[in-house]
């Protein structure tokens, strides 16, 4: 076996080593899923918006627990795979996809995309903003578990959650538009940040890449779509066990996204009825056991039976599952892939084009996501116009070492920091207090 597919090399850690806890049993992979789960970005998840606002309903998904569903769904997956291909030693084992999956989203800023979107427009001069790129930021370099490699996973675990192997300046459109006049007026598809990593993380990445060929390096970051003067490039490849993550977060965000609209009244039984009958197919409904569309909308749509026909979706769309060789890389862990059988794929893309019709493109939704853009540009103003005195004492001590150091762009990447950190409730709160008369209090430093 060479060298790059020894599993040692993918249990390397970039401090060099592990704690020093002789007795402790757990595999290198245990213990990342033990530090994602216990780290303070982990648990802040639970106040960030997944589709609906969190102040909504005390019902629906955030960002937590729809990282929870994705861990669970992706361990599902690993189990068809391991019965399906016994022989094949390059499935990653559950606590490690377990580990990925509940670390994908903890970049994510406050108030969903159109956080993301805000922060990448005040940024946009100083090396952009995008949620994945946070999460390898936060995983390697932010938490505090270490002094310079935050939780300090293991490099496979790392692996795992760049999904999108290319720098932001490689994919980012060639020419932004002209800032508007007023944050009131920022158009949310004008700034919509490009799927990559940050460049400052490029030690990072090369670090994670190292035991690979450079034939397989460079290959692995190849772009499917090059960038164009008013469009993103798009990356090409993601490793096996982004891969598996990837679908799982598909199918959580397909499904149970699904029904939190369904439980808050937003889609109808009528409305499900209609696309089921328009997009399943007969035949891999009848292979997967899915009944025909009148019963699936109405089970759907029945607080009774809808955990048993959510739990049977899921089911069915992890069985048209496949593991394939793509006979590109040297490396199986970047040549083996799981694809999703194109007639569950279709389903599930129809069932999000349900959910974005009837949730995310009403009215009050996006009137919701406006607030939260200006929100976030506003305040990330403020905390710039004079941040020796508004920024927290951690994030404040940062700023200084890098502005006294003349690096103006890793100075404003403290602010960006703090305000991705922030949950929607505490974004909220910061903004209240620094903009509207008899709002806020003296608290303790968050």
């Amino acid at each position: 076996m060479k060298d790059f597919d020894l599993e040692e090399k993918w249990t390397h850690r970039r401090s060099g080593g592990a704690p020093d806890r002789p007795e402790d049993p757990r595999s290198p992979y245990e213990r990342d899923r033990s530090r994602l789960m216990h780290t303070s970005g982990f648990r802040r998840l639970q106040g960030k918006t997944q589709v609906l606002g969190v102040e909504e309903s005390d019902f629906h998904r955030t960002r937590l627990t729809h990282s929870m569903e994705v861990a669970q769904i992706a361990r599902g997956l690993v189990h068809i795979l391991k019965e399906r291909y016994p022989d094949n030693q390059h499935i990653p084992s559950y606590s490690l996809i377990e580990a990925t999956a509940l670390g994908h989203d903890i970049g994510h800023p406050p108030h969903g995309h159109s956080g993301e979107i805000a922060l990448n427009y005040v940024m946009r001069d100083h090396g952009g903003f995008e949620g994945n790129a946070q999460t390898l930021r936060l995983l390697a370099r932010q938490e505090l578990y270490s002094d310079d490699y935050g939780l300090d996973l293991t490099r496979r675990a790392l692996l795992g959650v760049l999904k999108y192997p290319a720098s932001y300046s490689r994919v980012r459109q060639r020419k932004w538009p002209d800032p508007p006049s007023s944050p009131s007026e920022l158009k949310r598809d004008n700034w919509t940040p490009p799927k990559c990593y940050f460049d400052e993380d490029q030690e990072i990445v090369d670090w994670i890449l190292d035991p690979l060929p450079i034939e397989d390096r460079e290959a692995f970051q190849s772009l499917s779509k090059t960038p164009s003067a008013d469009g993103n490039g798009e990356t090409q490849h993601k490793s096996l066990d982004a891969s598996i993550m990837d679908v799982a977060d598909d199918v959580a965000y397909g499904v149970h996204d699904l029904e939190d609209a369904i439980k808050l009244d937003l889609i109808e039984e009528q409305d499900l009825r209609e696309k089921i009958e328009e997009t399943l197919d007969p035949d891999w409904a009848e292979t997967v056991g899915i009944s025909d569309p009148g019963t699936l909308a109405e089970n759907l749509s029945c607080t009774s039976s809808r955990k048993q026909a959510v739990g049977k979706l899921v089911h069915a769309f992890l069985q048209s599952t496949r593991l394939d060789k793509k006979d590109t890389f040297d490396s199986p862990l970047l040549d083996l892939t799981v694809h999703m059988d194109e007639p569950a794929r279709d389903f599930l893309d129809a069932l999000d084009d349900l959910k974005v019709e009837k949730v995310i493109g009403r009215a009050t939704t996006q009137q919701m996501e406006y607030r939260g853009r200006l929100l976030i540009v506003r305040l990330f103003e403020a905390l710039a116009s004079d941040p020796e005195r508004l920024l927290k004492s951690w994030y404040r001590e940062q700023y200084n070492q890098y502005e006294d150091a003349g690096d103006d762009q890793a100075a404003r990447r403290v602010i960006c920091d703090y305000i991705a950190g922030m949950t929607d409730e505490y974004a909220t709160e910061v903004y209240e207090r620094l903009h509207m008369p008899h709002s806020g209090r003296v608290s303790a430093a968050r």
